[in-house]
């Protein structure tokens, strides 16, 4: 809890980005999860017995996708939670409540590009598997390029910060937090990509190049008094 603090107080989070219209739609699955809610193995925080949160497992999520339309040579994915609270000076503290209408910004937990056409599932675990203060390499591995996740801001100041990054929102806050996975079907092998991308930098390069799309959201929070 005290890194992601530490990350969201240091880093400028992107606000949304306008995704690319899209052609067709992809069905997106969570092998894994029950009744749309995001299991705390998946999560970098869980709840504990004094209502409050402690370091969560972290293993990436189990996902799956359909087939892409002809003419797919790769996928993208990205996962975003839309509901994470401006103002970070009042995270995680006993003596505030976020409202639930509190005002909201986005953070990126997940980016890979380049994931391979002939795959179209990714087994829990495969892109993060334990708590990382500074993520895993930026690098290609056999099931996709990872990106930076919003922990990263954009440069390596503090570690490279890629792969799976899991739900930890304040547990004062009175919003359930959804987290949108999104699977792009692309048209090119890999996308024209510097080496530290983000998701930003992934959805400029995709442009004109997504024959289809899917996106299906997960739900988390470690307060029980939270509403979506």
């Amino acid at each position: 809890m005290k890194i992601m603090l530490k990350v969201l107080n240091t880093i400028v989070i992107a606000v949304a980005v306008a995704t690319p219209a899209l052609s067709a739609d992809l069905k997106v699955t969570f092998p894994k999860s029950n009744d749309r809610m995001l299991q705390p193995e998946n999560a970098s925080c869980i709840s504990t017995s004094s209502d409050k949160s402690a370091p969560g497992p972290n293993k990436s999520l189990a996902v799956s996708w359909l087939n892409g339309p002809k003419g797919t040579r790769s996928y993208a994915l990205t996962m975003v939670d839309p509901d994470v609270p401006t103002d970070f000076s009042l995270f995680n503290r006993a003596d505030k409540t976020i409202p639930k209408n509190f005002k909201r910004m986005e953070f990126v937990h997940w980016v890979l590009a380049d994931i391979p056409a002939s795959r179209t599932s990714l087994a829990e675990g495969a892109d993060g598997n334990g708590p990382s203060a500074k993520g895993l390499p930026l690098e290609r591995t056999a099931y996709g390029r990872r990106g930076q996740n919003g922990a990263g801001g954009g440069n390596l100041k503090d570690g490279p910060h890629g792969g799976y990054m899991g739900a930890c929102p304040p547990w004062n806050d009175e919003r359930v937090h959804s987290y949108h996975v999104t699977v792009y079907a692309l048209d090119v092998d890999r996308l024209n990509l510097p080496d530290l991308f983000t998701r930003a930098d992934l959805l400029a390069a995709a442009k004109g190049h997504i024959l289809a799309s899917g996106s299906k959201e997960l739900f988390y929070t470690l307060n029980a008094k939270a509403e979506k």
